[in-house]
């Protein structure tokens, strides 16, 4: 899971610093609409709601953006598409597990752009099953490490609020619960005045695959032709990069 994880703390730095900002939104606008239209359009009241909208305003989507895409999710306002959840599973580099979650209006467009764009940067497809069993859906909120806020401390506030585990990220503290504990893993954290960082479901793998600074450049390298296209929103992967070889590739 650390691997994972750090993968995860390193994507979030990433995103904040180049320039696919647009892209990012597109991707929060969907995942509203989404959950709007699954669970309805009470933000209080819909917890995939809540969280994605929490998600779209920590990188500065504007509330304009977020309000319509809740609207069109809900079907009161025009324009919304019927987005569909599919999921690919194939292999990276070392022999590294890959699941590619996509929204998309069109099953036959995003089969073709991911097999292109994994084939085309030494992944390859695998069939539905394939790989999917390494990955357990979990509940996983993070905790940006400041003072104030230890270990001890988080585990404390969450312990009884369906919390399996909290893992020292370096920067971070990673909390993991069972998917329908991620609410009030969440609400206890916020009881507690523990800001966190984000709180999602997310697929965490149950075994990790070391990757060596070459076969980790390649990895990095398949993950962002995939993150380009349009209709994916999602990566997760059962690879490991030790803090050696990313000070390397730093």
């Amino acid at each position: 899971m650390s691997g994972h994880s750090k993968w995860a703390t390193t994507k979030h730095k990433k995103a904040i610093i180049d320039s696919r900002r647009a892209k990012s939104f597109a991707k929060y606008i969907k995942a509203i609409e989404v959950a709007s239209r699954m669970g309805g359009p009470d933000v209080v009241g819909n917890p995939t709601l809540f969280d994605a909208v929490a998600k779209a305003k920590k990188n500065s989507m504007p509330a304009d953006n977020i309000e319509r895409a809740i609207k069109r999710g809900a079907g009161l306002e025009s324009g919304g598409s019927d987005w569909q959840t599919i999921v690919y599973e194939g292999y990276g580099p070392g022999g590294v597990a890959i699941l590619i979650e996509c929204l998309s209006d069109n099953r036959n467009r995003a089969a073709s752009e991911v097999r292109v764009a994994v084939t085309r940067n030494g992944g390859s497809m695998g069939d539905p099953g394939s790989v999917s069993y390494l990955f357990s859906r979990k509940g996983v909120v993070i905790v940006n490490k400041i003072p104030s806020i230890t270990e001890d401390r988080i585990l404390e506030a969450v312990l009884d609020a369906g919390a399996q585990e909290v893992n020292d990220l370096g920067e971070s503290f990673e909390v993991v619960s069972e998917p329908g504990d991620l609410v009030t893993v969440r609400t206890a954290l916020q009881s507690a005045s523990i800001e966190y960082e984000s709180a999602e479901t997310s697929m965490l793998p149950s075994m990790l695959i070391p990757l060596d600074a070459e076969q980790a450049v390649k990895m990095f390298n398949l993950i962002d032709a995939i993150e380009e296209l349009d209709d994916v929103q999602n990566i997760y992967g059962n690879f490991d990069v030790s803090d050696e070889v990313m000070a390397s590739l730093a």
